[in-house]
């Protein structure tokens, strides 16, 4: 792996795997680091140097480390090779080594999964929506497609926003709490009408609920911690232009 990279690993994951986070990279100014994010306003050639050594950092080819155009959804593509256009959805399952999925994210949660004994991994970008929509269990739906069992199945949230940092208003709370009541654990009050929300204890809970067979949180906060990792809602408050994006990737 290139010196200058981090990654964060989970012993949960037995196939090589990592959460990249911002240290290292080529790009500069407020993307200073390792910004892999395609669709921002970043130097070009700063992302693709950034992308390379990426793939270099999991051994494959540039053009085996694959994405798609992330759109908050829950929709999820089987991915044999590479791709020649990123398609619209926000998860990704393979049974072919060599291919490394990988998701961008700043704030939301990149969950990564493996069955290691059937072969088959995936990778999900989930924020609110998409894991509200049901990314996740469409994920666990896909890899068992390809020979997963999702008893057998392990994943992992790398850093996101955590629940200290994520404010949000009362239509926000009546959209989860409408339909379940019991959805009110995940908030906490926070000043006047706004609520506090725990995506990743709510990506847990999804997780469990399909009967995945383990699932943990790496408890890195995107927003509370500058040096490491890139975060929207930081940059927003911030009034900054633009924000970089962190990489997830798992492969067989």
């Amino acid at each position: 792996m290139p010196t200058l990279l981090e990654t964060l690993t989970s012993d949960l994951i037995p196939c090589p795997h990592g959460f990249f986070t911002r240290k290292g990279g080529a790009s500069s100014g407020i993307f200073a680091g390792l910004n892999c994010g395609i669709g921002s306003s970043d130097l070009a050639e700063a992302v693709a140097i950034n992308r390379a050594r990426v793939a270099e950092a999991m051994e494959v080819p540039l053009d085996h480390l694959v994405g798609v155009n992330q759109v908050h959804s829950p929709d999820v593509i089987r991915v044999d090779g590479p791709l020649p256009v990123r398609p619209r959805a926000d998860a990704m399952v393979t049974a072919t080594p060599g291919v490394a999925l990988s998701i961008l994210t700043a704030d939301c949660q990149p969950v990564l999964f493996a069955d290691a004994t059937a072969g088959v991994v995936g990778a999900a970008h989930a924020g609110w929506r998409g894991t509200f929509d049901g990314v996740l269990e469409a994920t666990l739906d896909a890899m068992e497609d390809l020979g997963a069992d999702r008893a057998r199945t392990v994943a992992v949230i790398g850093p996101c926003i955590s629940q200290r940092a994520y404010e949000v208003g009362p239509e926000f709370f009546e959209t989860f709490t409408d339909g379940d009541p019991d959805a009110t654990r995940f908030f906490a009050n926070g000043t006047g009408d706004r609520m506090l929300f725990d995506l990743p204890a709510y990506g847990l809970f999804r997780l469990r609920a399909a009967g995945i067979g383990a699932a943990e949180w790496t408890r890195h906060c995107t927003y509370a911690d500058p040096d490491r990792f890139f975060s929207y809602r930081r940059t927003t408050h911030l009034g900054e232009a633009d924000y970089g994006r962190l990489i997830s990737v798992i492969r067989l």
